[in-house]
């Protein structure tokens, strides 16, 4: 007769702590919409940053034929380097040598930049220490961070100053327990390219706490006439920076989850370690897909510069089209990106009394005109929506129309705005009367 276990005498099968405690805001955000599109109007969605959703965006042939030739390859087919292929790392190297001095063994493939932002945060921050992080900005640090314990903690940029970064309130963040600062140029969502200028002034905060950068730059180069790119690492005198990237905007490829992240220290600050222990978490996957690193030499080396401006002016000359019809609508104020894909809008809400917040502004407008902007709250900054730029024309132009005529079913009278502005200013008072005495 076989002895009992000791084990548990139930059923008792949980999600980990991790599991619990890790959420994507913006999936949760659009997932949980309780609301219909209006069933006379085609949705639109202005909400996903995914370039190839309506198929007017699509890389150039040199991309495609050297997945093509990559088939071919055996070692296309088999496990790669855990930190990816020797040959694809030395690419990305020389094609990233506007960021200063770095070869292949600085480099570290992965599967999508969302992956190489997950290397970079893990190997800088443990449970119980910070990472900064632009508001508004892209929030998939916090859904990496905070199911590790890792604390997430805001800096502000400033809309009427083109979404610079707030200097002083960036190193009022700071403390003992800050493992790390993002800085994200060009900016998702903002659409924001900082001048050589402001990111020496950025460094400048991060050399005097001595606290290393990572530096998104998924977009880099995707900027409008009269901005320029510049890397963060090649400024960089003694700050460490972590570089993360990808083929994903820039060509045109989200789907083919090619990233990287690239070591910058030119005075060795990170040490042995740092790299050592990046090398230890690229090894819980193995590598990107082999078969789009077998391509990624040629993909790097022979893309035409011409497909790249012709792609940035489309872009460009979609944002002025927003703009341009979004200024004119009552109670809306669009800020006119320097790159990147997006425009944000602020709703001045107090001429929409009607609605508590800018989610169910939104909301309300997927509902009777078919048109879905993110809400700022996925950025951690209320009062705001964020628009894709990559529909085609038509498609955008329809859309702005949409919403001004959205905004014109619901803006509230100069005489009610008016009287909500008093009724404000009167609670404001009685408030502070209530705490003098």
């Amino acid at each position: 007769m076989s002895r009992r276990s000791q084990g548990k005498r139930s059923w008792d099968v949980r999600a980990s702590v991790l599991a619990r405690n890790t959420h994507n805001l913006i999936r949760s955000i659009v997932e949980n919409l309780q609301v219909e599109p209006n069933p006379n109007k085609p949705l639109i969605a202005l909400s996903v940053g995914d370039p190839t959703v309506f198929g007017n965006l699509n890389p150039p042939e040199q991309v495609l034929q050297a997945v093509r030739d990559s088939i071919e390859w055996s070692s296309s087919r088999g496990y790669g380097s855990m930190v990816g292929h020797q040959e694809a790392r030395q690419a990305v190297a020389k094609y990233s040598a506007h960021q200063g001095s770095v070869t292949g063994d600085d480099v570290i493939l992965c599967s999508g930049c969302s992956h190489a932002i997950e290397l970079a945060v893990t190997v800088l921050a443990d449970s119980g220490q910070n990472i900064l992080v632009p508001r508004p900005g892209f929030m998939i640090y916090k859904t990496v961070a905070e199911g590790l314990g890792i604390e997430i903690k805001h800096y502000d940029l400033l809309p009427n100053q083109q979404w610079k970064v707030d200097l002083e309130d960036l190193e009022n963040q700071i403390d003992k327990e800050t493992a790390a600062i993002v800085v994200i140029n060009p900016s998702n969502p903002c659409g924001s390219v900082y001048t050589r200028e402001h990111l020496t002034e950025i460094l400048e905060v991060a050399s005097r706490n001595c606290v290393p950068i990572i530096a998104d730059e998924i977009y880099e180069h995707f900027v409008f006439a009269g901005h320029e790119f510049t890397a963060m690492s090649a400024i960089s005198k003694d700050v460490p920076v972590l570089t993360c990237g990808g083929l994903t905007k820039r060509f045109l490829v989200p789907g083919w989850r090619m990233g990287w992240l690239i070591i910058h220290d030119r005075q060795n600050i990170l040490g042995r370690e740092v790299r050592k222990g990046l090398f230890n978490l690229a090894s819980k996957i193995l590598g990107p897909s082999t078969l789009i690193q077998r391509a990624l030499p040629t993909i790097l080396e022979s893309t035409p510069q011409s497909f790249f401006d012709e792609v940035v002016l489309f872009i460009e000359n979609q944002a002025k089209l927003a703009f341009e019809e979004l200024q004119r609508v009552p109670g809306l104020k669009p800020i006119m990106p320097q790159g990147a894909m997006y425009m944000m809008i602020e709703i001045k809400m107090s001429q929409f009394p009607e609605f508590k917040s800018e989610l169910q502004f939104v909301e309300r407008m997927v509902a009777e005109q078919s048109v879905f902007c993110l809400p700022g709250e996925c950025f951690c900054y209320p009062n705001y929506m964020r628009i894709v730029l990559t529909v085609p024309e038509d498609i955008l132009r329809e859309a702005c129309q949409r919403i001004a005529v959205f905004c014109q079913d619901h803006i509230a009278s100069r005489e009610n705005i008016n009287k909500i502005g008093s009724n404000e200013v009167a609670l404001a008072n009685e408030a502070c009367e209530t705490i003098n005495v």
